[in-house]
């Protein structure tokens, strides 16, 4: 008895702990009582350190986005997929963002901000402000009504952070900062023909719109030069001096001991401040209107230091888009973002693909990269790179690259007998709930032969996977991609989903092929948000078919069936089993706790890809979460017969590899990110576990000593309850 009294309250106290753990991240920042005291101190005169940064280059593995950093405030420029893994990877603290600037609502900017808002909520951000588009309000609830499944964001009422929504109609916006011109561009062309069309209904969207930024920081006062002031005999570090600083430095002159000191004489001259633009120009409809924009050029007294164009080859091949740009200043830095970038964004990725590569050459290919050639432009411009930094103050240093080394395109090895290869499995994420550095979030593709594939899930950024996997080669597998299946709705299954629709539309064309819709079994709630996009942002509703995911059809995928079934998970949650008509089957199990009938419909699976999100030391965890242990997955595995299982959607504490159980057999592998396996490789994996258990030797001895922290402080925990339980039943015994 008192050992399960010890058990019990052991379990009450690890929860109250994690109660404690949220209700902390609920509590205003630090940061946030730091800006009070600014606001309080009333003499907050401009920033002193201010940079523009490359996040992403626009190549098509990631798509643009910048970061401005300022001791006050921190701006971020786009939101598309992946810029959230870039930031954890790079050190770039999502927790200081309060502002997002959008220049148009198309997936390529906002792709990644249903998983960024998300992401301030859990760090505690109390309030981060978007702007741009009037649509922003549509896309906002959009978003909402997607992540709502799985945790309220920062538009719902109920929720902690607040997400305002400042269009480009309210003009002006001033920070400590700097001040923020919306200024909106408008492709007349485009907007005739959307608009002026009677026979189609007409959409709340808006294609005809984007916005460009005009900041200018705030002036800053100059500095107080000590030397020259005791020179001038001022009351140098007396508290008399307090006063003539303040003045001096307020620009006004003041009588001491009978003589006049002007500010000149003891303050360098004030900062006026910087200006900045960020134009995008998606296509050459856009052209006219852009250079023919009077705010770009004189929106501002002073002339831009940095102009950042968000904008194509196409674009800026065009004569009249070069000649806009030479109307700047010759002071005035051009910065280019777009798809020819060439750039390595995910460094951590490629360098531990380099080491899984020694391990075994085929099941981890070397990764690859996408190069387009660059427009040769009269005007001096910079091409962007990642980290790529243009100082605003304390001086305009110019631009400052972080330098990495080179990295060179392998080609993947192919086996002679093509037969062979399929079926294959490239494992494009292996993480959960938010991308990491190494691990991806959840995004499986199955080759099912040279001319079709299945998508099975499909996360933020799968389509970056797939760019850094097939390199060049990327459309060719777009292309083959003809079923996708989502497990259920949450962020890191789906949102990779509407750029990898719009980037198989332009593989198709690209090959010239034609254009067929890609069929989409999933829950209902896709649909719903599929449906609010494409009235509010862009077109997407043709790309896709929809199939009910109770659906068996052979045509779907040339499986002899498809089956699906209700998993124990969020409300509603699918796992599928694909048997194909040579004898086959792959059981996946998408996000479950285990599940009698997922085995149901898996028996005799060739192989199983089931979820190990914990370990079995935090199987209370699981269960809260609804997740599966790492034996637990194994189990099912073996109640199902399966002839192999691996392991997948690792948590965040697992970066680079799980923590292994007693369950490990000859049948049982790990999955990682970029890893391609046939099925007539599966009983090789098991021999790689000692390899890989060597090159993780680090991470799995500190994993190892954080479980037995832990389990100390469990023990810790329970021993109070434990130890007046065993006096008193010692004082009961009789005395010998």
């Amino acid at each position: 008895m008192a050992t399960n009294g010890a058990v019990s309250n052991s379990n009450n106290s690890n929860m109250e702990g994690r109660q404690k753990k949220k209700a902390k991240q609920k509590e205003p920042l630090r940061r946030t009582k730091t800006k009070e005291t600014w606001l309080k101190r009333g003499d907050v005169h401009g920033p002193s350190t201010v940079y523009v940064q490359v996040l992403g280059a626009g190549s098509r593995d990631n798509s643009a986005s910048l970061y401005v950093f300022s001791e006050y405030n921190r701006y971020l420029f786009n939101c598309g997929e992946g810029t959230q893994r870039l930031m954890q990877e790079h050190k770039l603290k999502a927790a200081r963002l309060d502002n997002i600037l959008l220049t148009r609502l198309s997936w390529e900017n906002v792709g990644g901000l249903s998983g960024m808002i998300l992401t301030l909520k859990e760090t505690g951000v109390p309030e981060c402000v978007l702007s741009g588009p009037p649509q922003l309000v549509r896309k906002s609830t959009s978003t909402k009504q997607k992540a709502c499944v799985k945790t309220p964001i920062t538009v719902c009422p109920d929720c902690s952070v607040s997400a305002a929504v400042r269009p480009y109609t309210d003009g002006t916006y001033s920070d400590k900062t700097m001040t923020v011109t919306q200024v909106p561009v408008f492709c007349l062309t485009f907007r005739l023909l959307f608009f002026l069309d009677d026979d189609k209904p007409k959409p709340s969207r808006d294609p005809s719109l984007v916005v460009s930024f005009i900041c200018k920081l705030n002036p800053k006062k100059g500095n107080f030069l000590v030397s020259e002031a005791k020179e001038l005999g001022l009351p140098v570090g007396t508290a008399a001096i307090g006063p003539l600083i303040k003045a001096l430095k307020d620009g006004r002159s003041v009588e001491y001991e009978g003589r006049e000191i002007r500010p000149e004489q003891v303050c360098t001259p004030t900062d006026p401040g910087p200006v900045f633009l960020v134009v995008e120009c998606p296509s050459e409809k856009f052209i006219r209107s852009v250079c023919t924009n009077q705010q770009h050029v004189s929106g501002t007294e002073d002339p831009a230091a940095l102009v950042v164009h968000l904008t194509p080859e196409s674009v800026l091949s065009s004569e009249r888009y070069q000649r806009w740009m030479e109307s700047f200043p010759s002071s005035t830095e051009h910065l280019i973002l777009n798809e020819h970038a060439r750039t390595v964004h995910n460094i951590r990725s490629y360098k531990l693909q380099a080491q899984l590569h020694m391990v075994h050459p085929e099941v981890f290919p070397p990764l690859r990269h996408y190069r387009e050639p660059q427009a040769a432009l009269h005007v001096p411009n910079v091409r962007a790179e990642c980290l790529l930094k243009f100082q605003l103050r304390p001086t305009l240093d110019g631009f400052r690259a972080k330098k990495y080394p080179k990295h060179s395109s392998v080609s993947c090895f192919l086996l002679a007998d093509e037969a062979e290869q399929f079926p294959e499995v490239v494992f494009l994420g292996t993480g959960s709930a938010l991308p990491m550095k190494t691990r991806n979030v959840s995004g499986t593709l199955l080759n099912i032969s040279a001319s079709q594939s299945v998508l099975l899930d499909c996360g933020e950024g799968t389509f970056g996977q797939l760019c850094r996997h097939y390199g060049d080669e990327v459309d060719q597998a777009m292309s083959k991609i003809n079923t996708i299946f989502i497990s259920h709705m949450h962020a890191d299954h789906h949102t990779g989903l509407l750029k990898l629709l719009y980037q198989r539309k332009r593989a198709l064309s690209t090959l010239g092929k034609p254009d067929s819709p890609v069929f989409l079994l999933g829950p209902g709630y896709i649909m719903t948000w599929l449906n609010q996009y494409h009235q509010a942002c862009e077109e997407i509703l043709r790309h896709i078919k929809s199939v009910p995911t109770v659906c068996c059809n052979p045509l779907i995928s040339s499986c002899h069936s498809v089956e699906t079934c209700l998993v124990r998970h969020c409300k509603p949650a699918y796992a599928c089993s694909l048997t194909h008509g040579s004898g086959w089957r792959l059981a996946f199990s998408g996000d479950t706790m285990p599940c009698d009938a997922f085995v149901s419909i898996g028996t005799g699976a060739t192989l199983l890809i089931h979820e190990a999100t914990l370990e079995d030391a935090l199987e209370e965890e699981a269960v809260e979460k609804r997740h599966s242990t790492t034996s637990q997955a194994i189990g099912i595995g073996m109640k199902m017969n399966a002839e192999f299982i691996m392991l997948n959607h690792f948590s965040q504490r697992y970066a680079k590899i799980p923590m292994f159980s007693a369950d490990f057999s000859d049948r049982v592998g790990i999955s990682f990110d970029h890893m391609r396996v046939r099925f007539r490789d599966l009983k090789l994996l098991p021999s790689l576990t000692p390899a890989l258990k060597a090159l993780f030797a680090e991470d799995l001895s500190e994993m190892e000593e954080q479980r037995d922290k832990r389990e100390l402080r469990n023990t810790k925990t329970a021993a109070p309850d434990f130890e007046p339980q065993k006096n008193k039943t010692h004082s009961k015994s009789p005395l010998k």
